[in-house]
C-alpha cells in the first residue's frame, strides 16, 4: 500500500469538507497529507490520490508540479526554502542563500550527500518585512536570518536529524 490507513482517514476528513461532486477540491490537502507521510509525491502516490479522489492522474500531477511546496522528487530530511523574491533578495536573501550554500556545500535543487538537507528557492512567503526569510519543511518560518541564525538553525537541524 502506498499510503497508510491513517493517511486515508485524514484525507477522508478533507474530502468531507466538500460536496460529493467537488471532491477534487481536497487534492491540495491530500497531497500535503501524502507528502508528510512519504516525504515526497511519487508517481505512485499521485495515481493513488487520483484514484481515491476520483480525478484524472494528470490533474493531480498538475497541482503537484505547479506548487513549490510539493516535492515531486525525493528530498533531504530537512528541505530549506529560501525566499528569493525581490523584496527578500534586496533585504539580505541573496546573502543568506550564499551563506547557506557555503555551509551545506550544495546549490539550489541539491541535497547533501548524507541526505539531511535539500536547498530550494521559494517565491514570496508573505513576510517581506522579516527578510531574509526561510521555510523548513514547508512548516516552520524562520525570519531575519543572519549568518549566525543560519548557523544555529543548521546545527539545530543536524542534532534533530541524528
Amino acid at each position: 500500500m502506498v499510503l497508510s490507513e491513517q493517511a486515508f482517514k485524514k484525507i477522508d476528513r478533507e474530502l468531507a469538507k466538500f460536496p460529493a461532486d467537488q471532491r477534487q477540491s481536497a487534492v491540495m490537502a491530500a497531497l500535503a497529507i501524502a507528502q508528510d507521510e512519504t516525504g515526497w509525491i511519487s508517481p505512485d502516490v499521485m495515481q493513488t490520490l487520483a484514484d481515491y479522489i476520483g480525478m484524472p492522474a494528470v490533474a493531480v500531477q498538475e497541482v503537484a508540479t505547479f506548487y513549490n511546496m510539493y516535492n515531486t522528487k525525493p528530498v533531504g530530511k530537512f528541505k530549506i526554502t529560501v525566499c528569493t523574491n525581490l523584496p527578500c533578495a534586496l533585504s539580505g536573501g541573496e546573502r543568506a542563500a550564499h551563506h547557506l550554500k557555503q555551509k551545506l556545500g550544495i546549490d539550489y535543487k541539491e541535497t547533501t550527500a548524507d541526505g539531511q538537507f535539500t536547498l530550494v528557492e521559494g517565491e514570496c512567503m508573505g513576510a517581506c518585512g522579516d527578510a531574509p526569510v526561510m521555510l523548513v519543511n514547508n512548516k516552520r518560518m524562520c525570519s531575519f536570518m543572519s549568518n549566525e541564525k543560519i548557523d544555529g538553525l543548521v546545527n539545530e537541524l543536524k542534532e534533530a536529524g541524528k
